[in-house]
């Protein structure tokens, strides 16, 4: 089983349709865990609604329910909420999706095939971009295909919808509570003991209100990456500061060299 993990948080206009591409599925075992993080829109009315139409009928009439919605009654933030779908996890293999964003149909039957038959416990796919209109930017974005805990260091390789682990290799991981990019620092702490490998097809549709390299240049990034180096790795301050640097100009080349027009 795939364990799919979702986070929310006035989300309400874009959840219908990231989770529809979940069931749309050609891979259909799978589990999706939800958590809005005290939405005062109408997501928790939405899922629900969802989660009913997600239900599996077997032939003894027993019910699977295939979607697990939960709510806060404060603002948890991400590392907090992640944390907790991680440990309520029963899948063999852990996958990421935000809301807004959204999946091929056949995206995780590929991702699985790719993994098992190559023994791979830790993958990433090709992604493209499209705005909050849902139109297609016209670019994919791709990566190395083999990433090691060095290359992780240096520059955020994998982007989080295209994230696949082995939770039976990689074990049940705990982030730190930092306010943002606990993605990257996820990625991280797998990488230290598990590479990472490029499925090379486009599986996966960002959403983004940025343009390509207005997206990349955002300053709250530096920030957020300095937070994951001090806290997460526990590195010295001259260290993240450099490491920060560093990552920035690799995410640059890596922009310069991955990102492709999608013909």
């Amino acid at each position: 089983m795939v364990s799919i993990i979702m986070l929310s948080h006035n989300s309400a206009q874009y959840v219908e349709e990231s989770v529809r591409s979940v069931m749309a599925q050609t891979y259909q075992n799978w589990e999706l865990l939800f958590v809005d993080d005290n939405s005062m829109d109408d997501t928790i009315t939405k899922m629900m609604t969802l989660k009913d139409e997600a239900k599996i009928r077997k032939e003894d009439y027993a019910v699977i329910d295939r979607i697990k919605v939960s709510q806060t009654v404060s603002d948890r933030g991400e590392a907090v909420n992640r944390n907790s779908l991680l440990r309520e996890a029963q899948g063999r293999w852990i996958a990421f999706l935000d809301v807004g964003d959204v999946w091929a149909p056949d995206k995780l039957e590929k991702q699985v095939k790719f993994m098992e038959e190559n023994g791979y416990s830790f993958s990433y796919t090709n992604y493209g971009l499209m705005n909050n209109k849902s139109q297609n930017r016209g670019v994919v974005i791709s990566g190395k295909e083999h990433v090691t805990f060095n290359d992780m260091l240096r520059c955020c390789w994998p982007a989080y919808l295209t994230v696949m682990y082995d939770a039976q290799k990689v074990g049940k991981i705990r982030l730190h509570n930092t306010k943002a990019n606990n993605d990257y620092a996820l990625w991280l702490s797998i990488a230290e003991k598990n590479d990472c490998h490029l499925l090379g097809e486009n599986l996966a549709t960002m959403r983004t209100p940025y343009g390509l390299f207005s997206r990349f240049l955002r300053t709250d990034k530096v920030k957020w990456r300095y937070e994951v180096y001090r806290v997460e790795e526990d590195l010295g301050p001259i260290t993240s500061f450099f490491y920060t640097i560093r990552n920035g100009w690799n995410g640059l080349r890596k922009w310069m060299k991955y990102v492709k027009k999608d013909i």
